[in-house]
């Protein structure tokens, strides 16, 4: 390998699990406000796969334009090291963890040995947490933190003309779909955190992971419907989305609120005629933000869970872990 080169995972064409190709790539270089980073561990998450496949789930005119060859991913977690004569806040030798350039599509560039983006993006990794658990906490815990905690930010949702606005969880009745997935069993802690009562909704294999986590109920799925056997929620959260997600409508009380982390929802004249809230948001690198992640992590209030790990020239098979679904946690590459 060549100086100024490093070992990379990168597409050259969208596809399956076997276009994400481990070769030669350039370090990145460093420009203004920016910290390049050694990685030890990446966090894999949803956008990576549709990066991979073309953004399929898209309709046609949202999907950006891509240039090959790309480098995927967001999450990482690293040791600085050379930081741009500007940066404040950050010494070379530290240890940081960051959602990267998200959502700037095609800039991120984690599955790699080093990586380099802006200082806003990065907060110190807690101490006693390792690489895989830091790497793997920021986008699911910002997207949790995000909907449920604080958006901060003002960048305008397209699809929704109010601004996301969070809701008081003290003492609420909240229900999480997806709640064993990586934002799920962040925003079960969360929830907990600040006071809420918590209905996880999961399969049975999840069960008792989700009632260590904290939850005070939990529903298979499998098993029974939740919108069968719920009602009188104060705030859904969907991690899952999507077209089905009106279907928890019915669980929530006059003046509640349905938040869909995914695209999807069209139930929107039955939301209004049952005097409920719909809104969701786009998760947005923090740097900030995350730094209070950290300090939950830290303090032992908020726990991610690791499903797996890969090391990075094996991110095919990462992904096809991906693929087969019922993940616990979130799943990391090594470096």
């Amino acid at each position: 390998m060549k100086q100024n080169e490093m070992k990379a995972v990168r597409l050259h064409e969208f596809g399956g699990p076997a276009v994400l190709l481990y070769e030669n790539a350039p370090v990145p270089t460093l420009q203004q406000g920016e910290i390049l980073v050694k990685v030890h561990s990446i966090g894999i998450n949803p956008p990576d796969w549709y990066l991979r496949d073309g953004y399929k789930m898209l309709p046609p005119e949202w999907r950006p334009n891509i240039p090959f060859p790309i480098i995927p991913g967001t999450d990482l977690s690293g040791v600085i090291a050379a930081i741009a004569p500007d940066v404040q806040g950050f010494a070379v030798g530290d240890e940081v963890f960051s959602m990267l350039q998200f959502p700037s599509m095609g800039e991120s560039a984690a599955y790699a040995e080093y990586v380099s983006g802006p200082a806003s993006h990065f907060a110190h990794k807690p101490a006693g947490i390792d690489h895989i658990q830091a790497a793997a906490a920021p986008m699911a815990g910002l997207t949790a933190w995000q909907f449920l905690i604080e958006l901060g930010h003002d960048v305008q949702n397209p699809l929704q003309a109010a601004k996301h606005q969070p809701v008081p969880l003290g003492g609420k009745r909240v229900l999480i779909n997806g709640a064993a997935g990586g934002v799920g069993h962040l925003a079960l802690q969360l929830a907990k955190w600040k006071g809420a009562y918590v209905i996880a909704v999961a399969s049975g294999k999840h069960a008792a992971f989700l009632q260590e986590l904290g939850a005070d109920e939990f529903i298979d799925y499998t098993q029974q419907a939740p919108e069968d056997v719920v009602r009188d929620v104060d705030l859904v959260l969907d991690t899952l989305g999507g077209p089905t997600t009106g279907r928890f409508l019915k669980v929530l009380k006059s003046g509640g609120a349905l938040f869909p982390v995914f695209l999807g929802f069209a139930d929107g004249e039955e939301a209004v005629k049952r005097g409920i809230h719909v809104s969701m948001t786009q998760v947005r690198s923090n740097g900030p933000q995350l730094e209070k992640l950290g300090e939950l992590m830290a303090a032992g209030i908020l726990r991610v869970a690791i499903d797996s790990t890969f090391p990075l020239a094996a991110a095919s098979k990462a992904h096809e872990r991906a693929a087969h679904g019922h993940i616990q946690g979130k799943i990391v590459l090594t470096v």
